[in-house]
């Protein structure tokens, strides 16, 4: 078993995880039909990250597919059958404010094209180790039910909270906002834990913070810290939405993520479900991340404040690790924001100026 089926494969963590199994000597089948450039514009296309792998990777191969087409995924299913060994879901549409656009477009990437995925794996290759990429917005707004409490630069949470090191699997689901982008990537979420659960395969979900690096194609609508950066850099104005611009995100490089994918795919743990992210070891407010771009830059970031929060979305979320770190001790987060930030910045000034 030593084919991979990568999906998203041009984006930040498909590009990733290919080029890091790819290394692994694994033959790398890449899934991409650059649907970002779809849903945020062509500043978002991913085809230079394409063009990046094939010339970085010669023995990836690259397939421009839809998700949504389940015949032609099953072509490549059936072609290299139980010699996949792993499959990585990271395709996706990932805004939030996106999925509100064209309901029927996210539901059939997120959640549709996910079952396709599982069902072609459980015929194909039922063995094979199943890597999905959820958000912590499956979560919804609960999180903003927590006592929170706001400091100079930042919202934090009650340090006398027994979630105080971040927040666990154990959050309830139900009863929350949260979002069309949340509620499909939840009915795929609940899909690849039933697939390990009824069917008994290797998958797992990885509930993530905020996905970040140098791979990224920020846009307004999705990319955090890469499309901070790159405002920053070009001198484009920037909107900061709500909460005095003080909410907190975790964030994970994009392959400490990826090697958290290897950790299971070394030992898989059926069903299984584990929020990830930069934790308490990585994460910071959104005034925080300006003021670090501007250090970083030796600019200005130009920027307004909207006194508007988008609707569902989390004042702090830090996600809680001590799940996965008891099943694989040895992964490490080996990244935080600033070291993040500035390799952003050396791997994207000379993109972006051209």
């Amino acid at each position: 078993m030593s084919v991979a089926i990568v999906t998203g494969s041009a984006g930040l963590i498909g590009s990733e995880a290919a080029g890091f199994f790819a290394e692994l000597g694994m033959d790398v089948v890449g899934i991409d039909n650059d649907m970002r450039s779809y849903f945020f514009g062509e500043e978002a296309s991913t085809e230079w990250n394409r063009e990046r792998l094939e010339r970085e990777h010669p023995g990836y191969q690259h397939h421009h597919l839809d998700v949504r087409d389940v015949g032609k995924l099953a072509e490549v299913f059936q072609r290299y059958g139980r010699d996949v060994g792993l499959v990585i879901h990271a395709a996706a549409q990932p805004s939030h404010d996106w999925a509100a656009r064209e309901p029927l477009t996210d539901f059939a990437v997120n959640a549709t094209g996910t079952l396709n995925l599982l069902e072609l794996a459980r015929r194909h290759c039922p063995d094979a180790r199943f890597v999905f990429t959820s958000t912590n917005k499956v979560y919804g707004d609960r999180p903003n039910q927590l006592p929170l409490v706001e400091r100079e630069t930042r919202w934090e949470i009650d340090p006398a909270h027994p979630w105080q090191e971040g927040i666990p699997e154990e959050m309830p689901i139900d009863r929350s906002t949260h979002s069309l982008f949340g509620v499909s990537k939840l009915a795929a979420d609940l899909a690849v834990q039933e697939y390990g659960r009824y069917f008994g395969m290797p998958t797992v979900c990885f509930r993530g913070g905020c996905l970040t690096g140098p791979h990224h194609s920020g846009a307004a609508l999705h990319g955090f810290l890469a499309y901070l950066m790159k405002c920053t850099l070009t001198g484009t104005p920037y909107r900061v939405l709500g909460y005095g611009g003080k909410q907190v995100r975790d964030n994970i490089h994009s392959s400490d993520l990826v090697a958290a994918f290897y950790a299971f795919y070394l030992d898989p743990d059926p069903g299984a479900v584990y929020n990830i992210g930069g934790g308490r070891e990585s994460h910071c407010s959104m005034r925080e991340a300006i003021d670090c771009c501007q250090e970083i830059t030796g600019r200005e970031l130009r920027w307004e404040y909207v006194d508007e929060q988008r609707l569902g979305d989390h004042i702090w979320y830090v996600s809680d690790l001590s799940a996965f770190r008891a099943r694989y001790p040895e992964w490490r987060i080996t990244r935080r924001v600033p070291e993040i930030l500035r390799e952003i910045h050396e791997t994207g000034a000379a993109r972006w100026s051209r």
